[in-house]
């Protein structure tokens, strides 16, 4: 499971709702939850984040394949953004600048030419901005972004740890304008098992809930991770690994004990 196909779950596409409302509204979102649970997965799938980043990152010279960033962008029309930890606001504000310059280049390569005209007069090339990790932020980047969301008539969206909400209600000007709050919650019992399914054709068997070894591997996971996707897929790695080194092909609580004596496993993670 080191690479694995995105899941769209349930979690997921409430925040792809989300999402949509932030923008069509034009308010400011806050999304919070605990680490793992998949909200940066969601926002950067949301955002198109995956494809576009590495162009947006290198800016060199233009390549024909650079097309479907274009055409990815200019369907999501979102920046996503992770400010670093500790930095002073001029370099913030010139990475949101210089990345919010580059999302709208890439926009209009990527729409007719009639289309760029008429978004390009109304300046709604970007129409959602995300900001992951967003507790990193200083008083003064939160009010510069409170300006540019009343400048450019967007949609915000804030991404954080649980008690984010606590934060923001102590800047007025930026708390009275957030429309909707957004809790990602871990994933759901019928999510977990739709993974172990995932896993076990894997190994070229099928999860079986009348199986007392599957059942007791399933429950296992599920106490280990809490419903924590980063966690349950850390796991799953390391399960891969422990039944290749042992050449074994069953998911036992053997192995699943194995497997968690090698992570960090606590409320953190």
């Amino acid at each position: 499971m080191t690479k694995t196909t995105f899941i769209e779950t349930s979690a997921h596409k409430r925040f792809v709702e989300f999402a949509k409302t932030v923008c069509r509204d034009r308010t400011i979102g806050l999304c919070y939850g605990p680490a793992g649970v998949g909200k940066t997965l969601s926002a950067r799938r949301y955002a198109k984040w995956d494809i576009a980043e590495p162009l947006l990152e290198s800016w060199g010279p233009r390549d024909p394949s650079d097309e479907k960033v274009y055409a990815a962008l200019a369907r999501s029309r979102t920046v996503f953004y992770t400010p670093p930890v500790a930095t002073a606001f001029a370099a913030v504000r010139k990475d949101l600048n210089q990345l919010w310059s580059r999302v709208e280049a890439c926009i209009d390569q990527g729409q007719p030419s009639e289309d760029v005209k008429i978004i390009s007069s109304r300046n709604r090339q970007v129409e959602l901005f995300i900001v992951d990790e967003a507790e990193r932020l200083t008083n003064t980047a939160l009010e510069h972004l409170r300006d540019q969301f009343d400048r450019a008539d967007i949609g915000l969206i804030l991404i954080g740890m649980p008690g984010i909400e606590k934060r923001m209600s102590r800047y007025p000007q930026l708390y009275s304008r957030i429309g909707f709050a957004h809790p990602y919650p871990p994933l759901s019992r019928d999510e977990m098992e739709f993974i172990f399914r995932k896993q076990w054709q894997k190994l070229g068997k099928e999860f079986d809930t009348d199986d007392f070894t599957d059942v007791q591997a399933a429950a296992a996971i599920s106490r280990l991770t809490g419903g924590n996707f980063r966690l349950l897929q850390r796991l799953f790695n390391q399960i891969d690994r422990i039944l290749h080194i042992n050449e074994l092909r069953e998911i036992t609580d053997d192995v699943i004990q194995a497997a968690a004596s090698t992570l960090v496993i606590g409320a953190a993670n």
